[in-house]
């Protein structure tokens, strides 16, 4: 899709706002389900809306950083999830769990500035040659695909109603958005996700009052307890509430350290960095084919990483998460073909500015599973084709070409994981890395 609005170019006000509510919708969902992920499985009680004020302050950094020049959002990153359980686990004994969320976030953003240096260094040419289209494209593909299980889940998820009621809401969600991104004049053109999570709220709402006539359970799949948590008992905090930050959450705990916590904490989360740098690379090559700027060079790779790596220290200081860029901001910016750096920066003055207001809060953590799983089956299928369009200009019939993007596309869509002791390094890396090889090692061959 040819872009509407370039990465320089400021929509009006009211615009603004919009769009930067579109960007918030988007990467909503996987923000807010990384605290909600570490507090099942650890018992604890991180602050979603923490987590939120942190993604915002965090793609603030990566602005900053970058020079206004890379139109992404920077939300909770799923590859750190199980370094962030160790750090509870440890805090069993040594009583250290939300600093030490902190001083792992440090850690992992410590290993972002070295890359960093060497890219300053070194430049990226090296990089072009390591990853080529026919390796960059096939892995953006598997962001996608990698992602599709969730969407999918999502979108039959009726949260104790019904499956098939649940599938109705998330394809009115689906079939709205891509209506409106296609069909749509103007101003709606730019907002499909918003016009598509919005019908599909008041379908989930419908079937909802139906269900209560009717006294018919299946057909609640939307849930409403967030706002009676919210307004049970008005006072203030019903509508303005301070997060509970992380650094806030952790006050205190600095007596505790000791050398093997920090040890847990550095074997935890540094290898774990590394990995996600991959990703990193993709995402940044992906949002370059879209905006039709090598943001490798402009800003620079260097840029790019500080932003990334500093941004996710910002944002686990508060919110406890490590942030990192979202596909489904690029995806975002593709569907509805707005790069304006000013949505971004609306949208993380609005992220911060929302987890205050408990209200709002609550509606976005009652949005059914089911419709947001609508929105990211158009969001993640875009990362997905995104990558394959990079591979137009590839001669498939060189095997050389033709086995990497193969290779690549195999163990990704095959869920290729290698867990070596406590690092776990999941299927993007691992197929970036095996397509790599692969590539390298067929380098003279000649079809």
């Amino acid at each position: 899709m040819k872009l509407i609005y370039g990465i320089q170019d400021k929509p009006k006000f009211s615009q603004r706002i919009v769009f930067a509510l579109q960007q918030v919708l988007a990467i909503m969902a996987a923000t807010l389900a990384v605290p909600a992920v570490i507090n099942n499985n650890c018992g604890t009680e991180m602050s979603q809306a923490a987590a939120l004020f942190g993604a915002g302050f965090g793609t603030i950094i990566y602005l900053l950083f970058t020079r206004s020049k890379s139109p992404v959002f920077l939300g909770s990153s799923f590859a750190f999830i199980g370094s962030m359980c160790s750090a509870f686990a440890g805090a069993s004994t040594m009583a250290l769990g939300y600093l030490g969320l902190i001083i792992g976030a440090v850690l992992a953003g410590l290993v972002y500035v070295v890359l960093a240096i060497f890219a300053k260094t070194l430049g990226t040419d090296w990089l072009n040659k390591l990853m080529p289209p026919v390796v960059i494209g096939p892995t953006v593909a598997i962001i996608g695909m990698s992602l599709a299980p969730n969407a999918v889940g999502d979108f039959t998820n009726g949260a104790g109603g019904s499956t098939y009621v649940a599938m109705v809401c998330g394809l009115v969600t689906l079939l709205t958005t891509v209506l409106v991104a296609t069909y749509a004049k103007k101003m709606a053109r730019l907002i499909p996700f918003i016009l598509g999570i919005l019908a599909g709220y008041a379908c989930a709402c419908i079937f909802y009052l139906i269900g209560a006539a009717a006294g018919c359970d299946e057909l609640k799949v939307i849930s409403f307890q967030p706002f009676v948590d919210c307004f049970s008992k008005i006072s203030l905090k019903s509508f303005l509430a301070v997060p509970r930050f992380t650094f806030w959450e952790g006050k205190g705990e600095f007596g505790s350290m000791s050398f093997g916590y920090f040890i847990t904490l550095l074997t935890a989360y540094v290898p774990v960095a590394f990995v996600v740098f991959a990703e990193h690379i993709a995402d940044h090559k992906n949002l370059s084919s879209i905006v039709e700027q090598d943001l490798l060079k402009e800003p620079g790779l260097h840029r790019t990483l500080l932003g990334d790596g500093v941004g996710s220290m910002v944002g686990a200081f508060f919110g406890g998460c490590p942030n990192t860029t979202y596909g489904e901001s690029i995806g975002c910016v593709a569907i509805t073909g707005n790069a304006s750096i000013v949505t971004i920066w609306y949208a993380a003055v609005l992220c911060i500015l929302i987890s205050f207001l408990s209200p709002f809060i609550a509606f976005l953590q009652s949005i059914p599973a089911c419709v947001m799983g609508g929105v990211c089956i158009a969001l993640y299928g875009f990362i997905a084709v995104s990558g394959l369009k990079m591979l137009q200009n590839v001669d498939l019939n060189e095997n050389r070409n033709l086995f990497t993007a193969s290779v690549i596309l195999i163990t990704g869509v095959g869920g290729l994981v290698l867990k070596i002791g406590a690092v776990e390094i999941r299927t993007v890396a691992c197929a970036l890395i095996l397509g790599i090889v692969v590539n390298k090692m067929l380098a003279k061959e000649k079809a």
